[in-house]
């Protein structure tokens, strides 16, 4: 019966619609379950990428690291798809193992950073007082401080290796996340379900975890796909600078870096990294905006 809320349904997760009293509209409902086709395709974009980057070492692909100087420069063949680089080692290969640290590095910074920081930001959120004044002004030093400086200072502590390359951009990831996470639930505490919650004597754990998180999260998780786009490209710059994972293990930023030497050779070798780089992270953009964007819309409507 249109209208009747379900006794049985969580707190916060009626629709708004039934809230109100009105018949949604068949056409309104048509616009809500779609998502584009420019969502779709950089949906399946990402699960490519993904794709590549777990099954890399069982795909029938040649060494990505092994040198054939006889055949370097080559053009795209039957052989080697994409050509070969200024030593001879497939492209497709490389851009396919190299896919991998670019995964690694931005789920390792969207997992710190996102967990860390979004519970931070959440508790801070939603108990306000003292302890918000002293985490955000620890997290506002954080972001003052220059990130190349401890990136640089992280890699010549500790070595120029993955795990460290992780933690750190992870680290640097968390205040971000704190303060995505602290104003979302700014928002959310104020709405009737989490007061209704309070009133019947629910403990700030259960509000925290149950009325508030499934609310916040969302948010969350879209602004880290688009994130993500960024850690692609810091990544890429490090590599580029020489920072990143040592050679020859390939990354994208390495094989833009190692083709400039033949930038004005073979212009593609650098062309292809640079453009797989610009599709990952243009797609990270798209689902996470239009994630975002309905998330939006419907905490609007609440």
């Amino acid at each position: 019966m249109s209208g009747v809320i379900d006794e049985a349904a969580p707190l916060g997760e009626a629709d708004p619609a039934a809230l109100a009293g009105v018949e949604v509209p068949e056409a309104v409902k048509r616009q809500r379950r779609s998502w584009g086709l420019a969502f779709w395709l950089a949906a399946g974009w990402l699960c490519l990428v993904l794709f590549c980057a777990l099954f890399a070492d069982w795909l029938p692909l040649k060494s990505p690291v092994d040198p054939a100087v006889r055949n370097k420069l080559s053009p795209p063949t039957t052989e080697n798809w994409l050509g070969t680089d200024n030593l001879g080692r497939d492209i497709l290969s490389r851009l396919i193992h190299g896919a991998r640290v670019s995964v690694i590095i931005s789920l390792s910074a969207v997992g710190i950073g996102g967990v860390i920081g979004g519970l931070l930001g959440m508790t801070v959120g939603y108990f306000r007082g003292a302890i918000e004044t002293v985490v955000m002004r620890l997290i506002d030093i954080i972001l003052a401080f220059p990130a190349i400086v401890l990136l640089l200072a992280m890699i010549n502590a500790k070595g120029q290796n993955l795990p460290v390359i992780c933690l750190t951009i992870g680290f640097l990831s968390i205040p971000i996340y704190t303060r995505v996470a602290r104003a979302n639930t700014m928002t959310v505490v104020e709405r009737e379900y989490v007061r209704t919650a309070r009133t019947i004597g629910a403990g700030h754990g259960r509000v925290l975890f149950r009325e508030v998180l499934p609310n916040v999260l969302p948010s969350v998780l879209a602004y880290a796909l688009v994130a993500m786009g960024v850690v692609v490209v810091l990544e890429g710059s490090l590599a580029f600078l020489g920072l990143s994972v040592p050679m020859p293990r390939p990354t994208w930023g390495g094989m833009i870096f190692e083709a400039k030497r033949v930038l004005r050779d073979d212009p593609m070798v650098s062309a292809i990294p640079a453009f797989t780089m610009f599709l990952t992270v243009l797609s990270l953009n798209f689902v996470g905006d239009a994630l975002r964007s309905r998330f939006d819309v419907k905490e609007a409507r609440l």
